[in-house]
């Protein structure tokens, strides 16, 4: 039985088994905000969606990830359609997110009916990666 809910605080081990890249203040927030999801199965946690609102309107999802041992299952779909549904029943028509050029996500998005919309390149030392690339979908 799969399970979509928002994260709780007692997720928060298996979140940072998954999310390396969030603040702790930053986990607070998306708990008190409502701004993260845990989908489980069987009641065992196996992916995580995050998201903001880009320029203060238009949510954007700066994470989402399927634990290694339960991808390619739907699961990461799942999470994206529930999502795109709460923003929609929010009121937004449209929805964003990111990627690097070299991850195979961008094509998991397009898929799902994203379309690219620009990136950007980060060439300052000691922060450098590949392109950034943004990817947009009306819902």
């Amino acid at each position: 039985m799969m399970e979509i809910r928002y994260v709780k605080l007692e997720d928060k081990d298996f979140w940072y088994s998954l999310d390396k890249h969030l603040p702790e203040a930053e986990f607070e927030k998306k708990v008190r905000d409502k701004r993260g999801y845990v989908l489980l199965e069987e009641g065992k946690p196996v992916a995580l969606l995050r998201y903001n609102l880009f320029w203060d309107n238009t949510p954007f999802c700066t994470m989402l990830f399927v634990d290694w041992n339960f991808q390619k299952k739907g699961y990461g779909k799942k999470l994206m359609e529930y999502w795109e549904t709460e923003m929609k029943n929010q009121g937004f028509g449209l929805v964003m997110t990111s990627t690097q050029v070299d991850e195979s996500a961008q094509h998991f998005y397009r898929k799902l009916g994203y379309k690219d919309c620009g990136g950007f390149v980060i060439d300052i030392p000691n922060y450098e990666q590949p392109m950034e690339l943004f990817l947009i979908k009306e819902i």
